[in-house]
């Protein structure tokens, strides 16, 4: 289980304590559950939160807690680490990712919960509603299903000759059937025939990458998966190599060696649920306080893969980013 010490502060703002400190009783204690720590992108993510709660005067180490726990990406710590976070007593916690909130929904009893990195909070029935989530969890959405469209348009744009595209993702840790149905909406105007591919391990990447890049014509996408972000490396790497355009969920992808990316602009969504974090702690419930969707958005594009791939980006998306890598 893990519990781990920041070497060095984001932004000097952010400290993960190696353990729980005792605090004043009167100190609200907040909890929060990570699936998987991405460095940097996870610290910058977690960054944004502390410093939304600092612009709205809640400081951590001052007049509140925050006792951070670690998955690392392997679900059986998840139950564990949220027992570990409610035995503290914590005036609300916060969960990362579809797993980690199902996790801690079951053990949390009536603590409120604040979700982030969470697609189809409905689904799965975290919400009655995003107008009105009926119970002790409420939050900001990451990706609502429209943005498959996007990630379809912009293979079709950087590489028109695409037929077939592939959506790899594992069901047990992202709405893999939420993304799938807006995907096989979308892809019928753009002409294109949607593969969906559900991946567990790397084996299944590797094999599921390779018979699309064998097909031809075919591109990739992939949903916002804590898998797919284990794997980062490999799902860069691969479709580079075999010549295969792809979109990623996440700009980390691309700043790494990926081709391009469209997502939400996760550091607003984090200042956004310091927000939530602070209507509770002033006595709000969750159940009144409507699910947010996701408002921000950023394109990447990354011109020196797409220069050794072989692709020319085409002038309406090299306008359209919000950042170029060259």
């Amino acid at each position: 289980m893990r519990r781990r010490t920041f070497l060095g502060a984001v932004g000097g703002t952010v400290a993960w304590p190696l353990v729980a400190s005792a605090q004043p009783n009167h100190t609200p204690r907040i909890g929060f559950l990570v699936a998987q720590e991405h460095d940097p992108d996870m610290r910058s993510r977690i960054s944004g939160l502390t410093q939304g709660l600092d612009r709205l005067g809640w400081k951590d180490g001052s007049n509140i807690h925050i006792d951070y726990r670690f998955g690392d990406g392997k679900p059986a710590l998840f139950e564990p680490l949220a027992k570990e976070l409610v035995a503290l007593q914590p005036s609300l916690v916060i969960a990362q990712t579809p797993p980690v909130v199902a996790t801690m929904r079951r053990v949390a009893g009536p603590i409120p919960i604040v979700f982030v990195d969470v697609s189809d909070p409905i689904g799965p029935g975290f919400v009655a509603s995003l107008a009105r989530p009926g119970g002790n969890l409420t939050g900001v959405t990451s990706f609502e299903p429209g943005i498959v469209g996007k990630w379809l348009a912009m293979l079709k744009e950087m590489a028109p000759s695409i037929t077939r595209v592939g959506l790899l993702g594992n069901p047990k840790t992202t709405s893999l059937d939420y993304f799938r149905q807006a995907a096989a909406q979308a892809a019928p105007s753009l002409n294109i025939e949607l593969v969906l591919r559900e991946v567990t391990t790397a084996a299944d990447i590797e094999n599921a990458i390779g018979g699309l890049a064998a097909a031809g014509k075919a591109g990739l996408i992939f949903p916002p998966d804590s898998t797919v972000a284990l794997y980062r490396d490999l799902i860069i790497a691969l479709p580079a190599r075999l010549r295969l355009p792809a979109v990623y969920p996440f700009p980390i992808f691309v700043e790494a060696g990926g081709l391009m990316s469209y997502s939400t602009d996760f550091v607003y969504n984090y200042r956004l649920a310091a927000s939530y974090v602070d209507r509770i702690l002033r006595g709000a419930k969750p159940a009144d306080i409507p699910v947010q969707a996701p408002t921000k958005f950023e394109t990447v594009l990354n011109l020196k893969t797409a220069k050794a791939m072989g692709l020319t980006v085409p002038p309406g998306l090299l306008v359209a980013a919000d950042k170029v890598i060259e």
